[in-house]
């Protein structure tokens, strides 16, 4: 069986703006909007797809598995935008970031409150 995600959908108070926001911090584009949606393509093909809505957003937790060298990009844009961001997805340690499985990883929130994470190793893979 071969079953893949192919996109999901993230609610934000301003589709426009959080598509461009996570496309800015991850080198990516969005995509042109396709009804409702706008889309940021990851490279392995998934989308996220923003929708806009009025209401309360519940956050999500959304996790982006990079190379060594697009973390130490991804993560200078980070710090340029002077997000604040933590080693754990709790925010207990704040100004850190993680050396879990061997890797790195930091997490760090969205306009919408959403937790956004980049990581270099899967979790579970060992050091």
């Amino acid at each position: 069986m071969n079953v893949q995600l192919n996109h999901t959908i993230v609610a934000a108070h301003d589709k426009k703006a959080s598509a461009q926001f996570l496309a800015d911090i991850l080198g990516l584009e969005p995509s042109p909007q396709f009804g409702p949606f706008i889309p940021v393509e990851i490279p392995n093909g998934v989308t996220l797809d923003y929708m806009e809505t009025d209401g309360d957003i519940t956050p999500q937790h959304y996790a982006f598995l990079v190379s060594e060298g697009d973390f130490d990009t991804i993560f200078s844009r980070i710090q340029d935008a002077g997000l604040p961001y933590w080693a754990d997805p709790y925010h207990h340690r704040r100004g850190e970031i993680n050396h879990n499985d061997g890797g790195r990883g930091a997490y760090f929130d969205d306009p919408n409150g959403h937790n956004l994470e980049i990581i270099t190793r899967p979790y579970g893979s060992g050091s």
